[in-house]
C-alpha cells in the first residue's frame, strides 16, 4: 500500500471509531470513554497485520460489531469494549485471556473468553465444531448474557459482508445463521436483527427466490406508501381530536417471512395479502400506557372492521422476551387485511433493542422475564451428557416456540411452549415430580400423558413411587428439559438391564458350548443386525433375544464353514460384468465434489429429489451418501451442524432414467375435468401416470396424481400444461 493509501485508511478508522461513540444508545461517562478507547487501541494493535477477505483492514470488523452492540442493541460500555476485543485472543499471539483480565478486568475477560471460538476440535469427529462453539457460548450464559448478544452482532456483521467469500462458505454460514442465530435473536427479543439475519440467510441459501421477491417488493413500494397514506388519512382526525401524540409508520414484511407465507399457504407473491404492517407509536407516561393503547384500538376499529380472531394483547401479558404491543388485524381500504401494531415509545424501544431497553426501563421492577428465561436455559445446560449436536437440537426446540400459560393446583401460573403436554408440565414443576408421573388431570378430567395443553388449563399431576420413565415418554414430552431428563433416566436403566443381560448371555452360551468373548460378541451383533454390544446385552436382558434365537445363531455359526466351502465351488450364474460406463452414460448421472466423481448414493425419502433439482450429498454414518434437495426441510440442520459431511452434487446427464413424483391440483369442479387432465398427461410422451385420485366438495375439487418423469424440465412442462386447463386454479409439485 502507498503512504497516501495508508493515511486515507487510518483516517477512515479514526472516523469509524468516533462515530461509534456518537451513536451509543446508553449515555457514556468519561470513564466509559477511557475504557472504550483503551479497548480500541489494543484491538488496533492486535489486528494491525490482518486484512479481511475483501481486502479492508480487519479492525473495521470489531468496530462494526461494537457499533451494532452500541446503537442497534444498545448495550453498555463493558459490552462495547468486549465487542472491540472479541477476536483479539483468538487472532493475536501477543494477547492472552490473562492479559485482557489485567488490562480490562474480569468481566470483559470472561465475555471475551466466551466469544473465543474452539478451533482445536478435529473436523473428522462426529461432532460439529460449530455446535461445540455454540454450546460453549451458551455455557457462558451462566456468567454473562452479553456473550450471546455480542456473538449475534458479530454474526450480523459477517453476514452483511459475505460477498467476497466462496459460494460453499456463504451457504454454510447462511445455513448456520438461519438454524441457530436468527432463532436466538428472536428469543432474546432482538426482532430487527432477527429479521435482517433471516433475510441475509435467505439471500445466500436461496438467491434466486430472494432476488425475485426483493425485486417485486421494490416494484410495489410506491403502491404500499400510497396505501399507508390512505389508511392514515381515515384515522388521523379522530386520533388528533383525542389530543394523542403519535406517529404512523408502514413496515414492510421481511422477504424471509413472505417466502414462508408463500410456502405455507401455497400461494403466489401477489396473493400474499399482508406484505406490510402499520405501526402506531404513541407518547405516554408509564401509568397511562395501557389506557391509551386501548383508546387507539377503539379509534382504529371505529373506522375499520377488526378480525376478532387476530387480536393479540401482549400489553396485559407480555411475551417472555419482554415484548409488549397490541396487534389488531383490520379490513383496510380496497378490502385488504392490514395488521396494525399499537405501541408506546417505551414498548417500541423494547421491541427494537430487546434486553438493553428492558434493562434501562426496569429500575427496580419485578424480576425481568429475560432473567427467568436465562434461569430456564441454565437447566438445559446442566445435562452435559448429550453431545453438542443433540444439545443444539434440544435448545432449538425451545427457541421459536409460542407460549401457553397453565395453572398449577395451587393457582400458580406456568409458562410452557405451545404443544406442551402434562409430562412437560410435571418436569417444569420439578424433576422428581416428572420422574414419578403416573397420570394427569386437566380441568379435573383424567387425560393421557400425550394430551396437548391449552392456555388457561388447570393441570394436576398424579404421582407414584413405583413409576419409572419408559421409552413412550419420549413421544409424549416436547420440552428440552423433559426430554433430556427422560433420556438420562432411560440410559441409566438400559445400562443396569444390559449388565444383567450380559450374565444371562454368558450362561446361555455356556449351555451351547460357546464362550462369551470379543469374537462371539461381534458375531452376534452382526447376526442380530445390531449396532453395539450394549444393544445385544440389553435385548437379552429384556428377553427380545430368546433361547430359540440364540440356537439359530449357534447353528449358523457351525454352518459358516460349510457355506464358505460351498460358495467356493459354486459356479457363477451371473453373466460377465458388462462395462459399467457404457450403461451409466445412458442414465441420469449425479456427480460429487469438485472432481465430479461418480459415487454410490441413495435418494433421500424426505424430499425425493429428481434430475434437475438443485441437490447436495450428505455422508451418513450407516447409509453412505444420501442426496437431498437444497430446499429440503432438513437441509439447514445438516449444513449447519455437519458442514464437513456435506458434499456438492449436480446432475450431468438427462436421458432415460425415470423418477416418481406427485402433483397436487385444485380448482372448480366441472364436467369432463378428469378427462381433460388425463388427456394432457397421456399426450405428453415422456410422462407416465401411476395413480390418480380426486375429491369434490361443494363444487371445489382437489386431486393428487402420481407420475413418473425423466427429469425436472418435463415435469415443469407438464405442470404448465395442466395450469392451462379451464377450471384449474393451482398445480403444485409435492
Amino acid at each position: 500500500m502507498t503512504e497516501e493509501a495508508i493515511e486515507k485508511e487510518n483516517a477512515e478508522i479514526a472516523k469509524a471509531y468516533k462515530n461509534l461513540l456518537k451513536v451509543s444508545y446508553q449515555t457514556l461517562t468519561k470513564e466509559d470513554k477511557i475504557l472504550i478507547r483503551q479497548a480500541f487501541e489494543v484491538a488496533l494493535d492486535a489486528h494491525k497485520n490482518q486484512r479481511r477477505k475483501s481486502g479492508e483492514a480487519y479492525i473495521f470488523h470489531p468496530i462494526a460489531v461494537a457499533r451494532i452492540v452500541a446503537s442497534e442493541i444498545g448495550l453498555d460500555a463493558t459490552s462495547i469494549a468486549s465487542a472491540l476485543l472479541h477476536d483479539v485472543v483468538e487472532d493475536s499471539p501477543d494477547y492472552t485471556k490473562d492479559d485482557i483480565a489485567r488490562l480490562f478486568g474480569d468481566t470483559v475477560a470472561r465475555i471475551v473468553d466466551g466469544l473465543t471460538k474452539i478451533s482445536s476440535l478435529s473436523k473428522e469427529t462426529d461432532v460439529s465444531t460449530q455446535a461445540e462453539n455454540f454450546r460453549k457460548m451458551l455455557l457462558t450464559l451462566n456468567d454473562d448474557v452479553r456473550v450471546i448478544i455480542i456473538k449475534i452482532a458479530d454474526r450480523l456483521h459477517n453476514m452483511q459482508t459475505m460477498d467476497s467469500m466462496r459460494p460453499d462458505k456463504q451457504e454454510k454460514i447462511a445455513s448456520e445463521t438461519l438454524y441457530i442465530y436468527a432463532p436466538l435473536a428472536h428469543r432474546i427479543g432482538l426482532y430487527n436483527i432477527k429479521t435482517e439475519l433471516e433475510d441475509l440467510g435467505m439471500k445466500y441459501t436461496e438467491p434466486e427466490v430472494y432476488n425475485d421477491i426483493l425485486e417485486r417488493m421494490q416494484e410495489s413500494k410506491q403502491e404500499q406508501d400510497e396505501y399507508i397514506k390512505s389508511f392514515s388519512k381515515v384515522i388521523v382526525d379522530s386520533l388528533d381530536k383525542e389530543g394523542l401524540n403519535y406517529e404512523i409508520k408502514g413496515r414492510p414484511k421481511s422477504i424471509f417471512s413472505i417466502r414462508k407465507k408463500i410456502l405455507k399457504q401455497g400461494v403466489d407473491f401477489d396473493e400474499v395479502y399482508d406484505k406490510f404492517a402499520v405501526r402506531i407509536i404513541y407518547k405516554s407516561d408509564f401509568k397511562n400506557e395501557k389506557f391509551l393503547a386501548w383508546k387507539i384500538y377503539s379509534i382504529v376499529t371505529d373506522h375499520f372492521t377488526p378480525n376478532p380472531t387476530r387480536l393479540r394483547d401482549w400489553i396485559s401479558s407480555p411475551k417472555s422476551t419482554g415484548y409488549e404491543a397490541l396487534h389488531i388485524t383490520v379490513m383496510g381500504p380496497k378490502n385488504r387485511w392490514v395488521e396494525v401494531q399499537v405501541r408506546s415509545e417505551r414498548m417500541n424501544e423494547i421491541a427494537e433493542k430487546g434486553y438493553a431497553a428492558h434493562y434501562k426501563y426496569k429500575e427496580g421492577q419485578a424480576e425481568d422475564a429475560l432473567d427467568t428465561w436465562i434461569g430456564k436455559l441454565q437447566e438445559a445446560l446442566e445435562s452435559n451428557e448429550t453431545n453438542a449436536v443433540d444439545f443444539v437440537e434440544q435448545f432449538k426446540l425451545n427457541l421459536y416456540s409460542k407460549e401457553i400459560f397453565v395453572f398449577s393446583p395451587k393457582g400458580d401460573l406456568k409458562s410452557l411452549p405451545k404443544g406442551a403436554t402434562p409430562l412437560d408440565f410435571a418436569f417444569s414443576v420439578h424433576t422428581e415430580v416428572g420422574m414419578k408421573t403416573r397420570g394427569a388431570k386437566v380441568n379435573g378430567r383424567l387425560v393421557p400423558l400425550s394430551h396437548e395443553l391449552n392456555s388457561g388449563d388447570h393441570v394436576e399431576i398424579l404421582t407414584s413411587e413405583t413409576i419409572k420413565p419408559n421409552r413412550n415418554w419420549l413421544d409424549y414430552a416436547t420440552t428440552a428439559r423433559a426430554l433430556s431428563k427422560i433420556k438420562s433416566a432411560l440410559k441409566a436403566d438400559k445400562k443396569d438391564i444390559a449388565e444383567d443381560g450380559k450374565e444371562i448371555l454368558r450362561r446361555k452360551l455356556k449351555q451351547l458350548k460357546i464362550a462369551l468373548d470379543e469374537k462371539s460378541v461381534n458375531e452376534m451383533v452382526t447376526h442380530f443386525k445390531l449396532k453395539t454390544s450394549l444393544d445385544l446385552f440389553y435385548r437379552v436382558g429384556i428377553g427380545t433375544i430368546d433361547n430359540a434365537m440364540l440356537k439359530d445363531y449357534a447353528s449358523s455359526r457351525s454352518n459358516m464353514f460349510m457355506s464358505y466351502i460351498k460358495n467356493k465351488i459354486r459356479k457363477p450364474t451371473v453373466a460377465p460384468d458388462i462395462d459399467k460406463d457404457e450403461i451409466t452414460s445412458k442414465y441420469d448421472q449425479l456427480v460429487f465434489g469438485k472432481e465430479e466423481e461418480k459415487l454410490d448414493y441413495k435418494l433421500s425419502t424426505c424430499c425425493n429429489p429428481i434430475p434437475g433439482d438443485p441437490v447436495f450429498g450428505f455422508l451418513t454414518i450407516n447409509d453412505g451418501i444420501k442426496v437431498h434437495k437444497k430446499n429440503c426441510p432438513n437441509a439447514l440442520s445438516m449444513q449447519s451442524n455437519y458442514a464437513y459431511r456435506v458434499m456438492t452434487a449436480k446432475w450431468i446427464d438427462s436421458s432415460q432414467q425415470v423418477f416418481a413424483t406427485q402433483i397436487k391440483l385444485s380448482g372448480i369442479d366441472n364436467l369432463g375435468l378428469v378427462n381433460n387432465i388425463t388427456q394432457v398427461i397421456s399426450s405428453n410422451m415422456h410422462v407416465n401416470m401411476k395413480s390418480i385420485s380426486f375429491e369434490s366438495d361443494d363444487g371445489i375439487f382437489t386431486g393428487k396424481i402420481n407420475v413418473v418423469v425423466p427429469n425436472i424440465t418435463m415435469l415443469k412442462k407438464l405442470i404448465d400444461n395442466l395450469k392451462k386447463i379451464n377450471g384449474i386454479d393451482k398445480v403444485t409439485r409435492v
